[in-house]
Order: C-alpha cells, then structure tokens, then sequence
C-alpha cells in the first residue's frame, strides 16, 4: 500500500483554491469594477506562506533522510 502524502494533496488543494479564488475576484471586479486589493493580499499571502511551509518540512524531511519516496 502506497503511503498517504499528505503535502501533495495541501499543494494540489491551494491550486485549485487559487484558481476558483481569481476566477471569483475576476468576476467581482466585471460586476463592480473594483477588487478587494486587502482580500486578494492576504489570500495569497496565506497560500504562498502555506506551500513555504511545506517545503521547508519536506526539505528538512529529506535532509535527515527520512523521506524514502526521494530519490
């Protein structure tokens, strides 16, 4: 049995997220004509700092060697 990993799955997840979230600022803005600039900082901010994360437990992960699915 394949184990669960659990960062792609986060990953794959705040991509599909960021894509529905500028779809949905892009139609706000045609029926209004502006965009939350403070919403769509702190979206992306959050999801940026997310995938950051990730990578730095991955990459310590890898470092110790106890990532077996690398390499």
């Amino acid at each position: 049995m394949k184990k669960f990993d659990f960062s792609k799955i986060v990953v794959t997840l705040i991509i599909l997220l960021n894509i529905m979230f500028t779809i949905t600022i892009i139609t706000v803005f045609l029926e209004t004509g502006s965009e939350p600039p403070a919403l769509v900082a702190a979206w992306f901010a959050f999801t940026t700092s997310e995938i950051y994360v990730l990578a730095k437990i991955k990459r310590d992960k890898i470092k110790k060697g106890e990532d077996k699915n690398e390499g």
